[in-house]
């Protein structure tokens, strides 16, 4: 499996004195927003948290039109998340990885895929 870590200069440029984004400033800025431009709280919970590679397709593919998403993956990043989809990005133990690969063994050649 593959590990990637998001590279947020910008969030590196940041002084101490600021303040890190918690969990509630997320559902504070999603309060402000109409219910229905919010992907998460219209479509089933699961689905952010599933096991299938394509549900999590799915809920990653919801995430870019919503108003909050940078919102919710900066959040995500600093409290490193230990699971699902936050912000449009798939987290596995605090990291963002590109995609979830389905249990069971890998191919032994890609020649018989």
């Amino acid at each position: 499996m593959t590990i990637s870590v998001l590279d947020r200069r910008a969030a590196d440029a940041r002084t101490s004195t600021e303040p890190q984004a918690p969990l509630g400033a997320l559902h504070d800025a999603a309060a402000g927003v109409l219910e229905e431009l919010l992907p998460c709280r219209v479509n089933d919970a699961e689905l952010w948290f599933a096991e299938s590679p394509a549900d999590v397709e799915q809920a990653k593919a919801l995430c870019i039109g919503c108003p909050v998403q940078a919102l919710c993956l900066d959040g995500a990043l600093e409290r490193r998340e230990p699971w699902g989809v936050w912000g449009g990005e798939l987290f596995l133990q605090g990291v963002v990885i590109p995609r979830k690969r389905p249990r069971g063994r890998p191919r032994k050649s890609e020649a018989a895929a």
